[in-house]
């Protein structure tokens, strides 16, 4: 069953946490349409994401009505309706900069063209990696940015260049226009308003997991 249109909140109102989940449920359901289920309840959705089937009712709420009272989710409505949501029912073009181990890795990986991330440019501030082949993408210069970034209509960029040239790279990105940065240098540069920014940093990650097992 689609949602009611009606009840579905602004972007702006529904919180952080509850987004950072919806990929997790597009996994499970992805997964459980691969194995053959049609319909999926919120206790065992709840299960597999370990949090209660009262938690999955109310993210879902942030964007509508779905399913029946009773009769679960149509997988395949769910995964249809959740993919429009996140906006991935199109595909996006994405640039990677810089081209040192990880971003090496980064073109490397094969999991982005089946959800919806297309790898169409890797650039590098390094002259002597530039013309080099990686992940079938023939590494360009700095210089090229706004005119590649524009003919191949690319929205989102993830950032892998040392810490002391990345707010430089990301100035230069949303000035080509891309408005969304994944940054993987340990250092949060500033963006304009509108300009959606999320940094990794795995040496953040281990330190709040610490915190959990510390016996101190």
């Amino acid at each position: 069953m689609p949602p009611n249109s009606e009840s579905r909140q602004s972007r702006s109102e529904v919180p952080e946490v509850v987004i950072s989940r919806l990929p997790q449920y597009l996994r499970i359901l992805n997964r459980l349409l691969e194995d053959g289920i049609q319909v999926v309840s919120s206790q065992q959705l709840g299960e597999k994401l370990q949090v209660t089937p009262a938690q999955i009712r109310k993210d879902l709420s942030y964007f509508g009505r779905f399913g029946k009272q009773g009769r679960g989710y149509s997988v395949h409505d769910l995964l249809d309706r959740l993919r429009q949501i996140l906006g991935i029912n199109s595909p996006w073009n994405v640039a990677v900069v810089g081209v040192g181990r990880l971003g090496r890795a980064i073109l490397s990986y094969p999991g982005f063209n089946p959800d919806g991330f297309h790898l169409v440019a890797a650039f590098d501030l390094n002259d002597r990696v530039v013309g080099e082949s990686i992940g079938g993408l023939e590494v360009c210069r700095m210089d090229e940015l706004d005119q590649i970034v524009a003919r191949e209509k690319i929205s989102i960029a993830i950032v892998a260049v040392p810490v002391e040239f990345t707010q430089n790279v990301v100035d230069q990105l949303v000035a080509c226009g891309v408005k969304a940065i994944l940054n993987y240098a340990p250092i949060t540069p500033q963006v304009r308003e509108g300009i959606r920014i999320r940094n990794i940093d795995p040496v953040l990650s281990l330190q709040s997991m610490t915190y959990y097992i510390n016996d101190d």
